[in-house]
Parts: C-alpha cells; structure tokens; sequence
C-alpha cells in the first residue's frame, strides 16, 4: 500500500512556488472596522459596520463559543489546535500555502475564516506589496503582531459582503459547517473578484479508517456529528465543493486535488510521518470541539456521552494498524469574465 499523503484525483503537477521574498514581521495595524484603511482615500474600500452580537461569548459543556450559531468553540484549546493544523497542511502542499498560482503581483488577498491567522500572516510575508485582509467572526484567534500589510477584520461571511474594491484571490480553509447557504457564498466570491481573479476553498473530510474494525466507534461518531449538522442546516463534509454547485455562480474551474492525510506515524517516510503526527494530534484535538454544541444540542446527548464516544474514538485512531486517515479537497476556481 503506497504512502499517505496520497494524490487521489486528476491533477500532478506540483504546487507552484512563484511567492515572493519574505519580509520581518512587524506589529500588524488591527482594524475594529471590517476593510483595511491606509493611506489614500482609494484605499478605503468598505463601508460595513460591526454588530454588537460579534462580542458575545456564550460558555457550553466547558467550552467557549463566539455565538449561538457556530458548531466549533473559540477558546485557547482551539486555538492551539487551529495552529497546529495550519503546519500540518504545508507538508500536503509541499511546503506551499496554495495550491493556486497566485500572481506575483497580486493586490489584494481576502482570508475568509482566518482563525488564528497564521496562513493570512505567511501570504503577508511572501506577498509583502499586497494588501491582505483577514476576517473571522470573533477576535480572540487575532495575533498581537504579524505583518504590516496584513489586517485582521470582524467580521460575518453570511452577511453581505460590501468591499468595494475587488480581489486578486479568495482563500477558505477548514469552513464545512460554517455556513447555511453555500450558494450565497459563492455568489459573493465570484462578485469580489477580480476578472482573472481566483478562489481556493480547501476542506476536509470525516476521518475514516483503512481497516475499520466491526462496529466501529468511528463510524457511529461520524454519523451522528452529520445527523446534528443537518438539523443544524448546516452540513458538514465535502458536498459544498461540488463543482456544478459553484460553477452556477459563474466561477470556472480551475484545478480539484483530493489527498489522503494520514492520522499518526505509521508511513514509513519521516517528513510524512511528522506530518501524520501533527495531523493527528489537531484531529484528537477536535473531536470534542467539534461535537460537543452539535450532539448536545441538536441530538440531545448529554455532555459524558460526548465524551466518552471522543474517547473511544481516540482509541481507534490511534491505533497504527487501523491506519486513520482524513480525507482532504482542495479546489480552485476563476473569475473570467
């Protein structure tokens, strides 16, 4: 059996790695408005205000929340999860943070769903003439410095989009659950884009095993966290990548990759074996993080049955003979006309 990670779909040439030069990091100007305004009065491109509700913090089954609506908490366990996945996709990506060439000369860049920052925060290095914009629906994930041309923004993708001056590319990473209605989304990218301009959106799978064993406690987690996504109307899993689905809002297709990222050492390559090891520590990291507000709310488990399904779920994939596993779509789509 060949190693993970493994290319699965019809796309082999490499990532390219055209980025510019890095620069130092210096203390990033942090906006309390949801559009970055510097200099000249072309550059103040937003007229969005934010809502009181973007402050709210709301405490469940000994996890913090940003609102009453997103599954995954904001507190310093997911944070330190958010950072450790970020390291575990450069190595699938070869040490690239796209997989889309994007242009040497890009002037803008938007990071929907930042988290932690830590990607938009690498593309300010790389990309030190473009202006980078950052959001997320809540601020304790923003780093206290970083880049210059880098701006961390509050701000909710659900809601109408105002950025009067287009961009170069759009990234999305890790959004499935996030939004109720990815049509809508997809109509606001493809608005937002420049012509020539292109969307990245990478999302990951459930976790499955190569050799699941009979009556896996995978399988029942798997099952269950979609079943409350669903009640939630907010789905999880990879069917928001569907190509007909986005194309309709008149992107065009660019490059689809799916690879197989493995959850612990078990590849015999080290550098693949490293990456395992971080992928699965961020995956154990998540599953409670990631059903807790979903199975107690919508499926009315209590908080220890949560749990104690987590545990058994960490007793499988730990396990080097099951060989765990998470799938993982990464997409590219362009603005043409």
């Amino acid at each position: 059996m060949s190693e993970q990670p493994i290319e699965i779909d019809e796309q082999k040439a490499p990532p390219s790695d055209d980025e510019g030069e890095t620069t130092e990091e210096a203390p990033p100007r942090l906006s309390s408005e949801p559009e970055h305004h510097s200099g000249s009065e072309e550059s103040k491109t937003s007229t969005k205000s934010l809502s009181g509700s973007f402050l709210e913090e709301h405490f469940e089954n000994g996890r913090r929340y940003c609102n009453e609506t997103y599954y995954m908490p904001n507190d310093e366990p997911e944070q330190t999860r958010l950072a450790i996945a970020h390291q575990a996709y450069l190595p699938v990506l070869d040490g690239q943070l796209t997989l889309a060439r994007v242009p040497l000369n890009a002037r803008r860049i938007l990071d929907v769903g930042t988290g932690t920052g830590d990607w938009a925060m690498a593309m300010a290095e790389r990309f030190h003439n473009a202006e980078i914009i950052a959001t997320d629906i809540t601020t304790v994930f923003q780093p206290g410095s970083g880049p210059p041309n880098v701006e961390f923004e509050l701000d909710d993708a659900e809601e109408g989009w105002t950025y009067n001056d287009p961009f170069n590319f759009i990234h999305m990473r890790d959004m499935s659950g996030a939004f109720a209605d990815w049509n809508s989304i997809y109509a606001e990218i493809y608005k937002h884009l420049t012509i020539g301009g292109s969307v990245e959106i990478a999302d990951r799978g459930m976790i499955q095993l190569k050799n699941e064993p009979p009556d896996s406690y995978v399988k029942a987690f798997n099952g269950a966290l979609q079943s409350a996504a669903e009640r939630a109307g907010r789905p999880i899993g990879l069917a928001h990548l569907d190509r007909p689905m986005i194309e309709r809002a008149g992107l065009s297709f660019s490059k689809s990759r799916t690879f197989e990222v493995p959850l612990g050492t078990y590849p015999t390559d080290p550098v693949k074996a490293v990456a395992g090891k971080m992928a699965m520590i961020a995956a154990l990291e998540g599953l409670e993080a990631a059903s807790l507000r979903l199975l107690t709310r919508h499926l009315a488990w209590k908080e220890e049955e949560v749990r104690k399904l987590c545990e058994k779920v960490q007793e499988e994939v730990i396990n080097p003979d099951a060989r765990a596993f998470i799938p993982l779509q990464i997409v590219v789509y362009r603005k043409m006309m």
